[in-house]
């Protein structure tokens, strides 16, 4: 068997088995925290850089500009964090609703419940003889045939759920880095505006190529996807800027 995040053992045994137990890692798809982090991270990334271009497009002061970096980092993170909270925990509980609405309809009709949980064993390949068998041992459990029920149905796991906590400090942690990374020039006392969007090239790319550690894409294809998402949203917001800033001026 395996755990979310775990590793998988099985063992061959039988004819022509050698006995050999083969073991192998899966990554925790369920856990809630990749998703926040790799989103956190771009978020923060993809805002400051363009937030800087934007400022910065405008003709702000390097001052202005690090004042707004600073104010941007800060705000997004805690609505990051909120945000993050409030749709997992939202997410779970409408899946804690839909369980008990599976058990009550499990109590009110077991007979109907099971031929469905016969029907979707049939729908897997299993022989309708079997299957019903298969249903009929299961069904002795209430929870393993509630939990059944639900993941066929929904396509979710009650008992593997995201922690709304984990993607809240995740999301707020990597946005906090992802947002600080443009400003980095500026803090160090830089005062025009290409070193802060090299920063912020550098760290999409880099933060790209990071999250295909997770994934089948290649570290090149996924750095230079997120490079042309920050630079089209940091191109766009620096002509707005600069437009804006030509017009006040």
């Amino acid at each position: 068997m395996s755990e979310p995040g775990g590793s998988d053992t099985q063992s061959l045994t039988g004819p022509g088995a050698t006995g050999t137990t083969i073991e192998h890692e899966h990554a925790d798809v369920s856990g809630g925290w990749l998703r926040a982090a790799v989103f956190g991270a771009m978020d923060g990334l993809v805002t400051n850089t363009a937030l800087v271009a934007g400022v910065g497009g405008g003709g702000a002061a390097p001052r202005a500009i690090v004042l707004a970096g600073v104010a941007s980092l800060v705000a997004g993170a805690i609505s990051m964090a909120l945000g993050e909270y409030t749709s997992v925990k939202t997410q779970n509980e409408q899946l804690e609703l839909e369980v008990e609405k599976e058990r009550r309809e499990l109590a009110r009709n077991p007979v109907g419940e099971l031929d469905e949980l016969v029907d979707m064993l049939r729908e897997r390949g299993v022989d309708s003889r079997l299957a019903r068998s298969v249903a009929v041992q299961l069904s002795r459990d209430p929870e393993t045939a509630l939990r059944l029920h639900v993941v066929a149905e929904l396509g979710l796991d009650p008992d593997d759920r995201p922690s709304p906590m984990v993607a809240a400090v995740s999301s707020f942690v990597t946005f906090g880095i992802g947002a600080l990374i443009p400003l980095l020039p500026y803090l160090f006392s830089a005062t025009v505006l290409w070193p802060a969007l090299v920063c912020g090239g550098l760290g999409l790319m880099a933060a790209g190529a990071i999250s295909s550690r997770f994934t089948p894409r290649p570290w090149w294809f996924a750095g230079a996807r997120q490079l042309l998402f920050g630079a089209a949203a940091a191109g766009i917001t620096y002509l707005i800027g600069s437009a804006i800033g030509v017009t006040v001026a």
